[in-house]
């Protein structure tokens, strides 16, 4: 099955009298990945919120699975969130629950699954991501980091979504575990064919998993494409975020398969 998983025209976002979005059109292909980039402010979680329907546009229209978000019924909704998993920044684990009732959540709250099945599909879910039998009656407060962001994300594929959001999910981890993590990911795109909408601002993660980037600057996407289009774009926020230091040191591996010349810097090759 091909097409757009998300559809957005004309998106309008406002708090008050600060403009967040202006006029975004961007559509997400089926089994691809796109990252969303911009600095601390551009509004790159309100737009996530968005296509999750936790935040109403002022103007313009989302589409998810084919369905225009804002003008479903609540039980319609209810049910296409049902088809797409969250990751949040901090893993937005419940501190009061064990490991295993983290993941069971969104099992029990279908209401038609015994808790033996549950069980079975909970602890193939910790399996799935790495995570030990025998750490899932751990509080989150006893886990590391790393296994936080796994746990959450055995959350976030336990109804087998077509669609899974992605908020800074190697934030707060090492390199180490960064990597691991984006492994980890990488395996789970190849097994379940899923569409992954990620924001991040870790550029070795960007240019690890994804298929297109999206930039937003100033409330609006100032380019959408590949990792190769996107860093032969000339607007200066792309040019200062992708070859500035830290991206040409992100970008060392893949540098000339990009095109980039071996002196490339602020747009020039």
């Amino acid at each position: 099955m091909t097409g757009h998983v998300v559809e957005i025209e004309e998106l309008w976002t406002r708090f008050g009298d600060q403009v967040v979005h202006r006029g975004i059109d961007l559509k997400i292909e089926r089994g691809e990945v796109l990252s969303l980039v911009g600095g601390s402010g551009s509004g790159k979680t309100v737009l996530l919120r968005q296509m999750m329907g936790l935040e109403t546009p002022r103007r313009g229209r989302v589409r998810v699975l084919g369905k225009d978000l804002h003008a479903c019924e609540p039980g319609v909704l209810q049910a296409l969130r049902n088809r797409w998993g969250v990751l949040f920044q901090q893993g937005a684990l419940f501190s009061a629950l064990p490991v295993f009732d983290n993941v069971a959540l969104p099992l029990r709250e279908l209401r038609v699954l015994d808790e033996e099945v549950i069980r079975e599909l909970v602890l193939m879910k910790l399996e799935m991501v790495g995570i030990e039998f025998w750490h899932a009656f751990k509080l989150p407060a006893e886990l590391s980091g790393g296994m936080v962001k796994r746990v959450a994300l055995a959350r976030a594929l336990a109804l087998e979504p077509e669609l899974l959001f992605l908020d800074e999910p190697t934030s707060g981890l090492d390199p180490d575990r960064s990597e691991s993590f984006v492994r980890l990911v990488e395996g789970l795109m190849r097994e379940l064919s899923l569409t992954i909408v990620m924001v991040t601002h870790d550029l070795d993660t960007l240019v690890a998993l994804s298929s297109r980037i999206a930039v937003l600057y100033e409330g609006r996407l100032v380019v959408v494409g590949t990792l190769r289009e996107v860093v032969h774009s000339e607007n200066p926020f792309v040019v200062n975020f992708f070859l500035g230091e830290r991206g040409r040191r992100a970008l060392e591996a893949v540098w000339d398969t990009l095109g980039l010349g071996k002196n490339a810097s602020r747009g020039k090759t």
